[in-house]
């Protein structure tokens, strides 16, 4: 039984080691041929313009990939800030029905209301009603401080 279990392991082992060496080999490659791409680039501007202008086509081409890259970087950091947002929320709104549902809660809640009393309990409601809708009109709105993710 544990010979079946460490074999499984050491096959996928094997197996991750594998591609993360291919995917490394892939990397390598891509990096030496973006080195031969640039120094072509940089002679034939060269031979063209001369060196200056051949080294400032290179810092231009490097900086709007750079600019390219942060651009995507960003995109991607918001659009992973508004699911986690939409998660939250429907968690809350999930986790608050869920309560609602909850049928010891509710027999909880009658055996409360015939012990206290309905005349005795309607201005208790109505103060957990309006601290409730102040709390919650507290957590909808977001903190300024925490809106930005510490880096």
């Amino acid at each position: 039984m544990f010979q079946r279990i460490i074999d499984g392991i050491s096959a996928s082992t094997g197996t991750t080691i594998r591609l993360t060496s291919l995917a490394a080999g892939a990397a390598f490659a891509l990096l030496v041929t973006t080195g031969f791409l640039c120094a072509a680039v940089f002679i034939s501007v060269l031979e063209a313009y001369g060196p200056v202008q051949a080294c400032l086509a290179g810092a231009g081409i490097f900086f709007l990939l750079t600019l390219a890259a942060a651009g995507s970087y960003w995109g991607y950091k918001r659009e992973v800030q508004k699911r986690a947002q939409i998660a939250a929320e429907r968690a809350a709104k999930s986790a608050a029905q869920s309560m609602l549902a909850d049928p010891m809660l509710l027999a909880t809640g009658l055996q409360i209301v015939r012990a206290i009393g309905m005349k005795r309990l309607l201005p208790i409601l109505a103060i957990g009603g309006v601290a409730l809708g102040i709390l919650a009109s507290r957590a909808g709105v977001p903190d300024e401080v925490s809106a930005e993710p510490a880096e």
